[in-house]
């Protein structure tokens, strides 16, 4: 347990940051695999659709600290290339 207040006010700060990337995460992830539904059905536009959301998604995550540019970069262009395979 934190005895100074500086350090209990950081366990109560990543808490609360905590939720937030838990739930910005989750967000992106629900974005990603309606991309992936979409490439199942071989859905061409229902997939490009999504592909947009969920790169939306993905690029707040890097502003907002969630995700690294290069995991987002290399998740994208790995969507959007089995998207194109699809048309």
């Amino acid at each position: 347990m934190a005895h100074h207040a500086s350090a209990k006010k950081r366990i109560r700060t990543n808490g609360r940051r905590r939720k937030i990337n838990r739930n910005r995460m989750s967000r992106v992830r629900t974005f990603v695999r309606k991309v992936e539904e979409a490439l199942e059905a071989g859905n061409h536009e229902t997939a490009h659709v999504a592909l947009r959301g969920a790169e939306r998604e993905m690029r707040r995550g890097v502003n907002k600290g969630v995700l690294r540019l290069g995991t987002v970069s290399r998740r994208v262009s790995r969507l959007n290339a089995r998207v194109r395979a699809l048309a």
